[in-house]
C-alpha cells in the first residue's frame, strides 16, 4: 500500500428492489431515526468526542450517499450530488440519541478539484481518523468494478495507523455476474488478510439492497446495539453476498 500523503492528495478530491418496510424488519430501528446534525470543515469545529461514531468513506462515484440512504431508509438524508467531489466537509448524523453517530467523509478521487482543496480534505480526513477517540470503525466503499485505487489504499493505511477496524463494501455488485463478483470478493479478502481479522469485506448493492443486513450487523456490533434476529441469523450462517 502507498505510504505518506501523496496518494490521497492526488486522488482526494431486472428485479425491482425489495420494499423498505421488508428490508428493515431485520435492521435496528436506530438507523431509521438518523437525522443530520452538523457539517464540519475544520478539526477545531468537531462535536464533543463522546459516544460512538462510525464513518463512511469512499471515492466520489462509489455510491456512498446511496449506501447511507439505503441503510437509513431515507431517500435524501445524505445528498446525492450530480457533481462528484462536491462534499467538502464531515457530515454528522445522529441516530437514536446524540451518543450514536454516522459520519459521512468527503468523497475522494475526483480529478476536477483544485490541488489546494484536495490537500485540505486530506488533512481534515486524516486528522479526524487518527485523533477521534469515539470512532469505532470505518465503512470504506469501493466500486466493485474498480476496487483498491491508490487513494483507497492510502485511506486503509491511515485506518491501520490509527488502529481502526474497517468494513469494505464492494458496492454496485449488481453490475457484475455472480461469478465475477465472487472473484473480486476473494481477491479483496486476500488483500485485507494482513491487516487482521477486524477488517472485513462484503459485496453490496445500494440500489438492490444486497448485503444490507450484513452491514447492519457490523454496525450493530460497533455501536453496541443488540443484534436484530435477522442479523443474528445472517452472522451465524454468512450470506451469498459474502462477509470476510
Amino acid at each position: 500500500m502507498a505510504q505518506g500523503n501523496s496518494g490521497i492528495e492526488s486522488h482526494f478530491g431486472g428485479r425491482r428492489p425489495a420494499p423498505l418496510q421488508v428490508i428493515f424488519t431485520t435492521m435496528h430501528g436506530a438507523y431509521r431515526q438518523a437525522s443530520f446534525t452538523m457539517g464540519v470543515a475544520r478539526l477545531a469545529a468537531l462535536p464533543a468526542d463522546v459516544g460512538v461514531e462510525v464513518a463512511f468513506a469512499g471515492r466520489s462515484n462509489a455510491g456512498k450517499s446511496s449506501v447511507i440512504n439505503a441503510l437509513t431508509g431515507r431517500t435524501a438524508l445524505a445528498r446525492i450530488s450530480k457533481t462528484p467531489g462536491r462534499t467538502q466537509q464531515l457530515n454528522f448524523f445522529e441516530l437514536d440519541d446524540e451518543e450514536h453517530r454516522l459520519v459521512d467523509l468527503p468523497g475522494y478521487g475526483y480529478a476536477n478539484v483544485p490541488i489546494a482543496v484536495k490537500r485540505r480534505w486530506a488533512a481534515l480526513v486524516e486528522g479526524y481518523l487518527v485523533s477521534r477517540r469515539s470512532l469505532r470503525g470505518v465503512v470504506l466503499l469501493m466500486d466493485v468494478r474498480r476496487p483498491f485505487t491508490d487513494a483507497d489504499s492510502q485511506l486503509l493505511d491511515w485506518c491501520a495507523h490509527a488502529g481502526l477496524a474497517t468494513h469494505l463494501l464492494l458496492n454496485k455488485c449488481d453490475k457484475l455476474s455472480r461469478g465475477a463478483g465472487a472473484r473480486v470478493l476473494a481477491d479483496a479478502r486476500k488483500r485485507l488478510a494482513p491487516l487482521g481479522e477486524e477488517n472485513l469485506v462484503q459485496l453490496f448493492s445500494a440500489t438492490r439492497k444486497i448485503g444490507i443486513d450484513e452491514l447492519g450487523a457490523r454496525l450493530d456490533a460497533w455501536f453496541g446495539y443488540p443484534p436484530a434476529e435477522g442479523n443474528a441469523r445472517a452472522k451465524a450462517r454468512g450470506s451469498a453476498a459474502g462477509s470476510g
